[in-house]
């Protein structure tokens, strides 16, 4: 819950700055770009949607830079955690409201490998702690 919800917790596993304000409405900002023009350095723009603690959280997400078109029409994530015992969390991960025709099928590809490194990294963070 932490590593998604606040700044610190983001760093710690991904390596990238963020502004995440945990309130509705809230920021959901990550930097991987830290040092280009806002609007360039990543995730700029969203905001938080919705959260039951430690159970569901969701928030806007808009595609890359490079898919100029379709960046300022935001897709929804929804992320479900669920203790399975022994201090282990499963998390189902959603992301919804996607747009149709080929540069969709480009954002839905990008993000289709982006998610998962970006859930390779937080399974990786979580193997290391003790």
């Amino acid at each position: 819950w932490h590593a998604w919800t606040t700044s610190e917790g983001v760093k710690a596993f991904l390596g990238v700055d963020s502004r995440i304000e945990l309130r509705l409405g809230g920021p959901y900002e990550f930097y991987f770009l830290p040092d280009a023009p806002y609007g360039s350095r990543g995730g700029e723009g969203n905001r938080i949607l919705s959260f039951l603690p430690k159970e569901m959280f969701s928030f806007e997400w808009n595609a890359p830079p490079s898919f100029p078109n379709q960046r300022e029409k935001h897709t929804q994530v929804v992320i479900f955690f669920e203790p399975t015992g022994s201090g282990q969390t499963k998390l189902e991960f959603r992301q919804l409201s996607w747009g149709q025709g080929e540069q969709w099928n480009g954002v839905y590809d990008y993000f289709d490998r982006a998610w998962t490194s970006v859930l390779g990294a937080l399974v990786a963070h979580f193997k290391k702690e003790p």
